[in-house]
């Protein structure tokens, strides 16, 4: 069995839980620093997890905006420490999509349109120089997701 630490990275509101749930969710572990809503130093306890998991054999899913390089790159330095296959899926919304989806949102599971215009200004496309074994992009359309290799830019 290969183990795969999947990468999420996106806009707020863009789709990605929900497509965890559509195809990873019997497959991968789920973690999302949204799950630890009070907790100090949530980058820390991620890597912590995902290391325990991936080096344990099991596959997981970051389920985060992980907007930038740097932030992707310990994530990817983790899965070559275990051995793991590193996977990007780049999830592609307008800022408006993500505003749009993000006021049908109840409770905690809605942000503030501020954090959504701002990890979109931090947001860059994932590069094949990164290290990532490969790369998808998403897109929520009306029937569904639409999921193509590679990067945007390719």
């Amino acid at each position: 069995m290969i183990v795969e630490l999947v990468v999420f990275s996106g806009l707020q509101a863009s789709g990605k839980t929900t497509f965890y749930r559509e195809r990873f969710a019997d497959s991968h572990l789920h973690i999302s620093k949204d799950a630890w809503p009070n907790a100090r130093n949530k980058e820390a306890r991620q890597r912590r997890l995902v290391d325990e998991h991936v080096r344990a054999g099991r596959s997981v899913v970051v389920d985060n905006t992980n907007p930038t390089p740097h932030e992707r790159e310990p994530l990817i330095a983790i899965a070559r420490a275990a051995g793991a296959r590193a996977v990007s899926y780049v999830f592609l919304a307008t800022v408006e999509d993500s505003i749009r989806r993000n006021a049908s949102r109840v409770g905690c599971a809605r942000v503030p349109d501020v954090a959504i215009y701002s990890v979109a200004k931090r947001l860059c496309s994932v590069q094949p120089t990164e290290g990532f074994d490969q790369r998808f992009t998403v897109r929520l359309t009306d029937r569904g997701f639409v999921v193509t290799e590679g990067s945007p830019d390719a």
